[in-house]
């Protein structure tokens, strides 16, 4: 039996190297509302192929921010993208950055307003819907101002002709192009950041805001000068109860394609690095996250210990049961030694007090054939060479002698 279990053994190695080498995560990505967004990530999902360590597969449904981090919450999704504006959950957690959507403050190029107050004057705008970003930050910035008669009114639909559009997006020359009457509006001067201007003061109150400037020739036309603005990050989060392992792979695999990523918006994923920062971030930084920030490879256990549970579980149920099988493999061999030991005190009982000699001798005939009998089947490993049998050898050749003497 020996011999049996140590093939099984190795069998069961060889199955956890196997399945360890093989194995890829598949996480469940949430599909974002918003024409670029969806645009990037199911770009992104197509580049994760076989050899990938992980596999994105996206939701059916678009969902916006609050409503992705309920499914994260919920565990009906793995992961997913959302702006950084998103109010905080301790369920949730950072794995990284992915690209920065600016604010963009789009007017007609015949107007010639002196500040956005004028811009806003008796305006149709398009700020995003109720509770996005862009409609938040445009609802602070304008808090104190009072156009009396003059107010502005809001547009929700994004195809709607506007007097004033403002939306974060990512920077993508191409979409602005299809607008060619159109400037860009900007919140202050270059030499104002960092000296108490509008942008400093936005970012004071939403530090998870960044300054941001559009330069020259982004948008052609449209952007004559620099365009100082606010950008905020959009992040790639994760349910915080996440294996670390997947998102320190996840984050290996992002950077790994950082070429290919590129080329869906040129310009678009320039900062990503190894490196990245999540300072800003709203929610707390993934463990997984943090391993790869220090460069922390997870290790072969800590990697693989979903696989290696089951793979333990399994060894210990082969071997239980080979150690089972031993257990009743054995009971049967002494069963047979049983029917012999049986057999020899029968013709002992029987002719022991006999004074025939010729039934005595043939009751010594038969014991030396129970003999031969058991040592067949110790041949053919019915029956084990073990205390048992040698007692039987023991117990006959005492009956024949008994037998013999008188």
């Amino acid at each position: 039996m020996r011999q049996t279990i140590r093939p099984l053994l190795f069998l069961v190695v060889a199955l956890a190297v196997a399945s360890c080498d093989s194995v890829s995560r598949e996480l469940i990505l949430v599909r974002p509302q918003g024409e670029i967004d969806q645009e990037i990530v199911e770009n992104m999902a197509g580049l994760f192929g076989d050899d990938s360590a992980v596999d994105l597969v996206l939701t059916s449904d678009a969902m916006t921010g609050g409503d992705a981090l309920l499914e994260l919450a919920e565990g009906r999704a793995d992961i997913a993208l959302i702006s950084n504006d998103q109010p905080f959950r301790d369920d949730i957690a950072t794995v990284m950055p992915l690209y920065a959507t600016v604010l963009h403050i789009v007017y007609p190029n015949d107007r010639d307003p002196e500040s956005f107050v004028d811009l806003m004057r008796n305006a149709l705008i398009f700020a995003g819907q109720p509770g996005s970003a862009s409609r938040r930050v445009f609802e602070r910035f304008t808090a104190s101002v009072d156009l009396g008669d003059e107010g502005y009114r809001f547009e929700t639909g994004a195809e709607a002709m506007v007097d004033l559009a403002v939306v974060f997006a990512p920077i993508a020359p191409d979409r602005l192009a299809e607008f060619p009457d159109v400037k860009l509006w900007s919140i202050g001067e270059p030499e104002d950041i960092g000296q108490g201007g509008p942008v400093d003061s936005i970012v004071l109150l939403n530090p998870h805001f960044r300054p941001f400037i559009i330069p020259v020739g982004t948008y052609g036309d449209a952007a004559v000068d620099p365009v100082v603005t606010i950008a905020v990050d959009k992040l790639i989060v994760a349910r915080s109860d996440l294996d670390r392992s997947v998102v320190y792979d996840l984050i290996n695999e992002l950077l790994r394609m950082r070429p290919a990523l590129a080329t869906i918006h040129p310009g678009l994923f320039q900062d990503i690095s190894g490196d990245f920062d999540v300072s800003r971030s709203r929610f707390v930084v993934h463990p997984g996250a943090q391993d790869y920030l220090q460069r922390s490879e997870p290790t072969f256990i800590e990697r693989y210990s979903g696989v290696a549970e089951v793979l333990v579980t399994l060894m210990i149920g082969m071997i239980s049961a080979t150690f089972a099988g031993v257990r009743i493999y054995n009971r049967r061999r002494k069963n047979r030694i049983d029917r012999f030991y049986k057999a020899a005190l029968d013709i002992r009982n029987a002719t022991m007090a006999s004074s025939d000699i010729a039934e005595r001798q043939e009751a010594i005939v038969r014991l030396r054939q129970l003999q031969d009998e058991a040592f067949a089947k110790l041949v053919d490993e019915k029956l084990a060479a073990d205390e048992s049998f040698r007692i039987f050898i023991t117990l006959t050749n005492d009956i024949m002698q008994q037998l013999d003497a008188h």
